[in-house]
């Protein structure tokens, strides 16, 4: 039984019964409640446009379908990009000037998973309001269809990849001349999506021909857990060692997480993924014209914060879920954020999660540096972080749980806009429920990756003599 609904979308596992499952009745309901509120915030457009794009999942052909027809039959104009990555739909609704997107994908999560993200017409993921409202819609059937003569149409566009990159080498910060020179030696794990399609097209474009891809055919029967962790990538660790590469790249199965390997087959952390591309970027703006701002989620390193401060910035922490990070964006004027899964944020281009734009970024920085991966990342504060995860019992009052939590540490500097943070002077531990599996996830971080366990271990040990 897994079918999670909430503000962001409707993830769960295909197969089995409604409501306890991904199944076509959920799928249909859900879309025609979003296309109902897309028709009344616009209307005055008789036909609105939605971009539908998906990842490379083995249902994904099926739930591509089924969603483009339900829009049609909702009256809705549907632009379909077919294989596409989630920042490059992003894209694509921004510049179709479309009134929303929806991404197929489940992100890392396992290949019986499937999921709708929900886009605005920014190209970014819904509001709570707006998201609670759809929610609502889909519960009451609050919907219509249209009549034959009002259905929506498709339209096809094929080059949505090449007007993404296209952008992304326009972008002033983007070195193409200089990573070409570089040469760099390259392998990619494409995790049998679109990202075996995408990131290669963007190396040869960067001018980049000495690239291996792993795990290339996009079949959606993923060679590893998909979620780009250290524990996960095994093989191509060892084959950027072994071949003498410069680096690996690796992304989760939709393109929105971005993970490096350095030349010694050894991750660079995903943590410093936007830690070292936020560098480059607020070492490159004049603080004459721009404001030195970042913003991150509560989960992420602290080495965003302090390398933001080394160079006179302003940082500024969010609750977890790209639409936080954004809005905090937005409001303070950052140049840079994101989220420490990898996820780098680059407002020039767009403001969504892109592992396009990061590698481009993190590929100039390396290239206008002329040093290692590994030497790079010893510039900046080494902290250690650990992820952790203890599944939820059906009936468990998460609420009473983390006041527990709340009170238990009721002496440390407390942050609660997200489950629980507790801040120590050389470390953290921030405890909060998943907005996308059943499990309250555990992050700590210090300067060891013992202080970082004896956190871990402590919380777990709390929560079992309290549950």
């Amino acid at each position: 039984m897994s079918l999670i609904k909430s503000i962001s979308g409707i993830r769960g596992t295909i197969g089995g019964g409604v409501e306890d499952n991904l199944t076509p009745p959920n799928l249909v309901a859900f879309v025609s409640a979003y296309a109902a509120q897309v028709k009344e915030k616009f209307a005055e457009i008789k036909k609105p446009s939605v971009v539908l794009g998906r990842d490379g999942r083995i249902s994904g052909t099926l739930v591509y379908e089924l969603v483009s027809s339900t829009l049609r039959m909702c009256g809705v104009n549907v632009i379909e990009l077919g294989l596409a990555t989630t920042p490059t739909v992003e894209m694509i609704v921004i510049e179709e000037k479309a009134q929303g997107g929806i991404i197929l994908s489940a992100s890392h999560n396992p290949r019986q998973w499937n999921a709708l993200k929900l886009l605005n017409e920014q190209g970014e993921f819904l509001s709570a309001e707006d998201g609670l409202q759809i929610l609502s819609r889909a519960k009451e059937n609050n919907f219509e269809y249209a009549s034959v003569d009002e259905l929506g149409t498709q339209i096809k566009i094929g080059d949505a990849l090449e007007r993404h990159i296209e952008a992304i080498l326009a972008l002033k910060l983007v070195k193409a001349a200089d990573i070409h020179k570089a040469n760099f030696k390259i392998l990619v794990d494409g995790i049998n999506s679109v990202g075996a399609l995408a990131i290669p097209a963007l190396l040869k474009a960067l001018g980049l021909e000495n690239v291996e891809v792993i795990n290339g055919e996009i079949n959606g029967e993923f060679a590893h857990n998909p979620e780009p962790l250290d524990v996960n990538l095994e093989e191509i660790k060892k084959r950027v060692k072994d071949s003498g590469a410069d680096l690996g790249i690796v992304v989760d199965p939709d393109v929105d997480r971005l993970a490096f390997i350095n030349e010694k087959g050894e991750m660079f952390g995903e943590e410093y993924t936007l830690v070292a591309v936020a560098d480059y970027v607020l070492r490159n703006y004049c603080a004459c014209f721009y404001q030195k701002i970042s913003v991150s989620n509560l989960s992420s390193s602290r080495a965003l914060k302090d390398i933001t401060e080394q160079k006179g910035g302003s940082y500024y922490p969010t609750a977890v879920g790209e639409v936080n990070v954004v809005a905090k964006m937005k409001e303070t004027g950052a140049v840079i954020g994101g989220e420490g899964n990898g996820g780098i944020i680059y407002p020039e281009l767009h403001h969504g999660r892109d592992a396009l734009v990061g590698t481009a970024l993190f590929l100039s920085f390396l290239a206008q540096e002329g040093i290692s991966v590994s030497e790079l990342k010893t510039r900046y504060p080494q902290y250690q972080m650990i992820k952790d995860k203890i599944e939820l019992d059906k009936d468990l009052d998460l609420k009473e749980l983390l006041n527990k939590v709340k009170k238990h540490y009721s002496g440390e500097n407390i942050t609660d806009i997200d489950g629980i943070k507790i801040d120590w002077e050389g470390s953290w531990l921030h405890l909060r429920a998943s907005n996308t599996e059943p499990i309250i996830r555990i992050y700590a971080e210090a300067k060891t990756i013992e202080g970082a366990e004896e956190r871990v271990r402590e919380i777990k040990d709390f929560l079992a003599d309290v549950r």
